[in-house]
């Protein structure tokens, strides 16, 4: 029986690794594809940048080298988990009863589906994987979703839905820049949700639930 992978879950490098790991444990048999963000070791690159002025290739491709490395260092503590490296192995393994955990790099030298910017993160390139797989997309980050500013800052408001169009309009929020544009040209919505509290994540990929009772933020792209 071929098992059709239902949603993409992209757990952001701020949950590494306490939290990523346990995540990923916990998503044993939900038919996911977990990609994992670069976490500090792509903030490093951005830091070492700001004192260098780097190419943009170079750094678009060592922040997405650090995508590998959070994936492959997840890996190893998650026994129902193990690692694709094309579209094809995310199938494979999934059709092995185990969760594939996407190290993306040589996918993406292959596809090259992005240009080199820092508009480009995680995010962006869960969402194109989960378009080519036709599944779900849930961004999972260390806030409840997307407020209209900082959430630490006076005034801030949780927004529970909101139009990927308007989200252009924002200065920055939990997601990047680039996948608001993604949502629009797959005609795709996509989640965001508290990694820190496991079962919410859960909750959203249980078919057999339906009434959330946490906050979270749906993005509509449809």
């Amino acid at each position: 029986m071929i098992i059709i992978i239902k949603q993409v879950v992209k757990i952001g490098g701020s949950l590494f690794p306490d939290y990523a790991i346990d995540l990923a444990k916990k998503l044993k048999n939900t038919n996911s594809c977990i990609v994992l963000g670069g976490g500090d070791f792509a903030n490093l690159i951005r830091k070492y940048n700001d004192e260098q002025n780097f190419s943009e290739e170079v750094n678009h491709w060592t922040a997405i080298d650090c995508m590998d490395i959070i994936a492959k260092l997840v890996n190893d503590k998650v026994e129902s988990a193990k690692l694709a490296y094309t579209i094809e192995e995310v199938n494979d393994i999934s059709d092995e009863g185990l969760t594939p955990i996407f190290a993306v790099s040589k996918f993406l030298k292959t596809e090259d589906p992005f240009e080199c910017s820092w508009d480009v993160t995680s995010d962006s390139i869960a969402a194109y994987i989960s378009h080519l797989l036709n599944a779900n997309l849930l961004i999972v980050t260390n806030v409840n979703g997307i407020y209209t500013q900082e959430p630490k800052e006076p005034g801030s408001t949780f927004i529970s839905k909101i139009d990927a169009t308007k989200l252009l309009t924002f200065q920055e929020s939990s997601i990047d820049v680039m996948l608001p544009s993604l949502l629009l040209r797959f005609g795709t919505n996509c989640y965001v949700v508290n990694g820190k509290y496991p079962e919410r994540v859960l909750s959203l990929i249980d078919d057999n639930v339906n009434d959330y009772n946490f906050d979270y933020t749906q993005i509509t792209g449809d």
